[in-house]
């Protein structure tokens, strides 16, 4: 303790000055220990020894109640644990009741002249039978949840008379800090047990038992995936990542890089569609000083800071065939040089490229050189899109919960009902649109569990159903066919992809499955939608599991029928 603490405990109590600076630098001295980050026990002990300094006591105490009332910790000025409780159990019962229940500080001058002290039998007390006892209520906003009290001498004099009444303003003002701390501590407490409960029973099943626990997904896609990327990472080769936008093509490089021998060395990334060749090329080769304004030092490139590790070049189908020919070089060679320099540099660097466009299709255009092509598709790897493994829908929704419930300090659940509806929708976006409706949903939440009618679908204001068609315009030409393992191929001929796309379009434009018009023949389509949709209170993805479809199918059947939806 500062040496000025204890040049105030000598001053005397009938100098009207010296009383109040002593309790405002005791009341500041207090309040710097219940800033600071420690453990609750050592925080009262502190607090303790400082009213010691500058309050002439003989012993002190503080408890903290349970939510019986029991106490739950107990610290004292002169004792250990043991001693503590020794001295709180010695306390009356009438006395702590007094506190409790009145909320407010009891002074009892003289000990020797009080019943509940004289009858007990305690030895501390009639040990002390020259003291003064104080106590103050800790509250918890309006609950108390412990209580201050120390004895000290009894006033000698007619001088020191209201030392008791100064005694205990100063710890119902210390009581009160202590009570806001200790709120502050058990919401700290309760968020980090919270914490721990999310953390070991809302975990995925595959955070377990796959090595990518990043990557949520249970499906067989998925799996076949991740069985195949254990497989190709321990081999130095290039891969291709296939897939729309938003199925992840990042996050399966980042498991390539971390199931390789390389994961302890870089993994650098570039996205080559956000930057124009000129910058591009200085991204990656780096640049010497002086090579062009603004060069103003020497500056290592994408590939010498990956040296040893892993590149991962995303949305690759999007450089300039000039770029191309030097990108060529590097992925053949290893060799470059940075802009501006002669020097040939040399790397040891894996390189994961990605990309959503159609690069078969550029190839046949010219727009993308076919020598590149074959280097960069050593290994290809389709992603599927969020639609092609709809049970991994409900997992990835609980984990995107998750994050938010992290990120905002909130407890949202998400009933069944709910994953059902997220569970029929298209999601043009993957998972990229998945986690934005999560979000979006959450945030707007009405009750702390969200359920089917939070989401905007239910009130038909869902974005996905505008983007079906035009997805079915933009999708490549790639033959998806599920081999035995789960794998999507690829079919060289563009005609073939497309009689398959235009197979599936036939096959989901369907108005109505064939069972449901064998049951109810007498009764026309449209009758039996304007039926399932009134059940359904008007909400498009309710109605199609009534009549067994899709959300796509009803949507194309209430369209062709002519029925508009009503809003409510």
């Amino acid at each position: 303790m500062p040496s000025k603490q204890f040049a105030y405990k000598d001053m005397s109590l009938g100098n009207r000055t010296a009383w109040p600076d002593m309790a405002l630098f005791g009341l500041y001295e207090i309040s710097k220990i219940l800033c600071a980050p420690m453990e609750t026990v050592t925080l009262i002990k502190r607090v303790i020894s400082v009213l010691e300094s500058f309050i002439d006591l003989d012993h002190a105490i503080i408890a903290f109640f349970d939510e019986d009332q029991e106490a739950e910790i107990l610290v004292g000025a002169k004792s250990d644990q043991q001693g503590a409780k020794i001295y709180f159990d010695s306390i009356p019962e009438q006395i702590v009741g007094q506190i409790v229940t009145g909320k407010m500080p009891v002074i009892i001058r003289d000990i020797s002249k009080d019943p509940y002290f004289s009858n007990s039998r305690s030895h501390i007390w009639h040990i002390n039978q020259k003291s003064c006892v104080i106590g103050v209520p800790i509250l918890d906003r309006d609950k108390v949840s412990g209580i201050l009290l120390i004895d000290r001498p009894t006033p000698r004099n007619e001088r020191e008379a209201l030392a008791p009444d100064r005694d205990a303003r100063l710890l119902s003002m210390v009581a009160a800090l202590l009570g806001q701390t200790a709120r502050l501590h058990q919401m700290i407490r309760r968020e980090h047990e919270f914490l721990l409960r999310q953390s070991s029973h809302t975990a995925p099943r595959q955070a377990e038992d796959m090595p990518h626990p990043r990557i949520i997904g249970d499906s067989p896609i998925i799996r076949s995936i991740l069985e195949k990327i254990n497989l190709i990472a321990k081999n130095n080769v290039t891969v291709l990542l296939r897939g729309e936008s938003g199925t992840g093509k990042e996050l399966f490089a980042q498991a390539i890089h971390q199931a390789s021998p390389r994961k302890e060395l870089p993994f650098i990334k570039l996205n080559c569609a956000a930057l124009p060749e000129s910058v591009l090329e200085s991204e990656l080769f780096g640049h010497e000083k002086g090579a062009f304004t603004g060069a103003a030092q020497m500056r290592k490139g994408r590939f010498e800071l990956a040296d040893g590790g892993t590149l991962f070049l995303d949305e690759i189908g999007e450089i300039s065939p000039n770029f191309q020919a030097k990108l060529l070089r590097v992925l053949q060679e290893g060799e470059f040089e940075r802009v501006g320099g002669t020097k040939t540099l040399k790397v040891n660097v894996r390189v994961i490229a990605a990309t959503n466009v159609n690069l078969e299709e550029a190839v046949s255009r010219g727009n993308f050189r076919a020598d590149l092509y074959y280097r960069l598709s050593v290994i290809p790897i389709f992603l599927p899109p969020l639609r092609e493994h709809p049970s991994d829908i409900p997992l990835l929704a609980k984990e995107f919960l998750r994050h938010f419930n992290l990120e905002n300090k909130t407890h949202l659940t998400i009933d069944q009902n709910a994953l059902d509806v997220l569970s029929h929708c298209y999601f043009p976006g993957n998972i990229r649109e998945l986690e934005n409706c999560i979000r979006r949903t959450a945030t707007l939440a009405r009750n702390t569990e969200i359920t089917a009618e939070d989401f905007t679908c239910y009130n038909d204001n869902c974005l996905s159903s505008i983007f079906w068609h035009r997805e079915e315009e933009k999708t490549p030409h790639v033959c998806k066919n599920h081999g035995s393992e789960g794998e999507i191929s690829e079919c060289p001929s563009a005609q073939h992809c497309q009689a398959a796309s235009n197979a599936e379009s036939d096959k989901t434009d369907l108005a109505f499955p064939k069972e449901k018009m064998t049951q109810s023949e007498f009764r026309s389509q449209k009758e039996q939608l304007i039926d399932a949709m009134e059940q359904a209170g008007w909400v498009q993805a309710k109605a199609a599991r009534i009549l067994g479809m899709t959300p796509r199918q009803i949507g194309y059947a209430l369209r062709k029928n002519g029925i508009s939806i009503k809003k409510f």
